[in-house]
């Protein structure tokens, strides 16, 4: 039991050990990359918005023309 305890214990540290490595890996964008990856994912997210709002709309219209 006490085998147990101390393997599970040094996958515990094998794990964070392995985290550890992978975050050292992480290549940070710098100021400007990150500005325009924003504006990208800003200018994107509005336009999926405003294509679905039509889409919704025409639907809508669409379902209300049949009920009448």
């Amino acid at each position: 039991m006490a085998e147990e305890v101390k393997k599970e214990k040094a996958q515990k540290k094998s794990w964070f050990a392995g985290l550890q490595t992978e975050f050292k890996k992480i290549i940070w964008p710098d100021k400007k990359t990150l500005g325009k990856q924003t504006v990208a994912v800003v200018v994107i997210t509005v336009l999926l918005g405003a294509i679905i709002a039509v889409l919704d709309s025409a639907v809508l219209e669409g379902i209300n023309f049949l009920i009448r």
